[in-house]
């Protein structure tokens, strides 16, 4: 991965909508040269995919919320397939800690909150913590240059 590799990603979390033309015009090269980069960024897995960003107060889901979870090794094989169909959750993450899990989840209100934690203890307790704002969002990551690299 060269410098304009890197810059073709740090372009894309930008604004994955970016035309090729745009993109090319950004790197200084041919649309057809980008074109072959990206492909090659995403067949060796470093592009994983493309998403639009959601304001989810929008859509109804005015309460956002983390949530610990302490569950066994055991759980995980019945965990993992229901938290995956859970649509309220933005993302889970197995973590180090006092809780082994760590959720992030989207609801209209406390009340489908409430229920849905209580769905949860069913496999260890929790933790929950209600977001009342995010000052950094998302913003994607830089590709990791080592010392050696500078």
């Amino acid at each position: 991965m060269d410098k304009i590799d890197i810059k073709l990603i740090e372009l894309l979390q930008e604004n994955a909508r970016y035309s090729l033309k745009q993109l090319a015009q950004k790197v200084f090269l041919s649309s057809p040269a980008v074109s072959s980069r990206i492909e090659k960024l995403e067949n060796e897995g470093i592009i994983t995919g493309y998403q639009a960003e959601i304001d989810p107060i929008k859509l109804g889901y005015h309460v956002m919320a983390f949530i610990n979870l302490d569950i066994s090794p055991q759980q995980k094989e019945t965990f993992y397939p229901f938290i995956e169909s859970c649509p309220n959750v933005i993302e889970c993450s197995c973590v180090t800690g006092s809780h082994s899990m760590l959720i992030k989840v989207a609801f209209t209100g406390t009340q489908e909150l409430d229920l849905f934690i209580g769905k949860l203890q069913k496999f260890g307790p929790t933790l929950t913590q209600i977001v009342f704002s995010t000052p950094v969002k998302n913003r994607g990551l830089k590709p990791y240059k080592s010392i050696s690299d500078k």
